[in-house]
């Protein structure tokens, strides 16, 4: 039986050979060359060892090294233009959506209540809702409720009680919408 198939295989691949790829002259050719790779190669090199001099985790001793102290505006930040501070750009905008997304829904299910403002006599309108509620509703949207609510809180968007929220433990604590 695999001599049957392998004689089938054998025919096959010689009637079915393709001609020869004729190329004209329009059709551009990418050679590279020796020259050529040793001087991309010699590029990546110097760009590396002038990295590698500015970068403080590097094994090289060179006085170059220059590490931000703390209280510096960039001590603790990416290089600027890097892909590191390109990623947690991108990481607040999608975080900031979330957190806009959170407020609809709060707007969406919550109930409209008169809270006492601060001391002033004037009544202020907010939406709140049982976090429990929030929870069960907001569970098919994202599983990161609680850190999405604390972000929140901490820009002042909404406010509630305790330091964090825990599923049936705090399912009637009231998540208010500050604005």
């Amino acid at each position: 039986m695999g001599t049957n198939s392998q004689i089938t295989t054998a025919m096959e691949t010689q009637n079915d050979v393709p001609a020869p790829a004729q190329f004209s002259d329009d059709t551009a050719v990418c050679i590279a060359s020796v020259k050529g790779l040793k001087e991309n190669w010699q590029k990546w090199s110097s760009e590396h060892q002038e990295y590698q001099k500015h970068n403080p985790f590097s094994h090289d001793t060179r006085p170059s090294v220059v590490v931000p102290q703390r209280g510096q505006d960039d001590y603790g930040r990416p290089l600027q233009g890097s892909m590191t501070e390109q990623r947690g750009k991108d990481a607040h905008t999608h975080i900031s959506r979330e957190v806009e997304e959170l407020c609809e829904v709060i707007r969406n299910i919550g109930e409209p209540r008169e809270k006492d403002g601060d001391g002033s006599g004037s009544d202020v309108k907010v939406t709140t809702v049982e976090f429990g509620k929030l929870f069960e509703h907001y569970v098919t949207i994202s599983n990161k409720l609680v850190g999405i609510l604390l972000r929140a809180r901490k820009q002042k968007l909404v406010d509630f009680e305790g330091e964090m929220l825990w599923q049936g433990q705090d399912d009637r604590v009231v998540i208010t919408l500050l604005q």
